[in-house]
């Protein structure tokens, strides 16, 4: 199995106005984009040339659209305070660019 192209913890993942998960992980590894649980369950998959990566120009910038396989899921990528020592979580911005990476498409 390759390394992963993006990986991201502690992600809030939302899906209209329910939240799906507090602490999820967002990846893309292998050509898919995959949101999961804080346990590693899949909540949803797709192939990362399905997937539509934007910022909401209503919402702080820690915060990404997804729109995997007709669902559209607000990430929040950025809420929690790093521990000490720790990297601080990636921003929306650095997810978008992955994803626009990883599908060929240039950010």
């Amino acid at each position: 199995m390759a390394e992963p192209e993006f990986t991201a913890t502690g992600v809030r993942i939302g899906k209209r106005l329910r939240s799906l998960t507090r602490a999820g992980q967002v990846r893309i590894s292998d050509g898919r984009l995959e949101l999961l649980t804080s346990y590693g369950s899949e909540i949803d998959s797709a192939p990362v040339q399905a997937v539509r990566a934007t910022r909401p120009w209503f919402a702080p910038e820690d915060r990404a659209l997804a729109d995997l396989n007709g669902n559209r899921y607000l990430l929040t990528l950025g809420e929690h305070d790093p521990a000490p020592g720790e990297p601080g979580p990636p921003a929306a911005r650095r997810f978008i660019e992955a994803v626009r990476r990883a599908s060929g498409r240039d950010a």
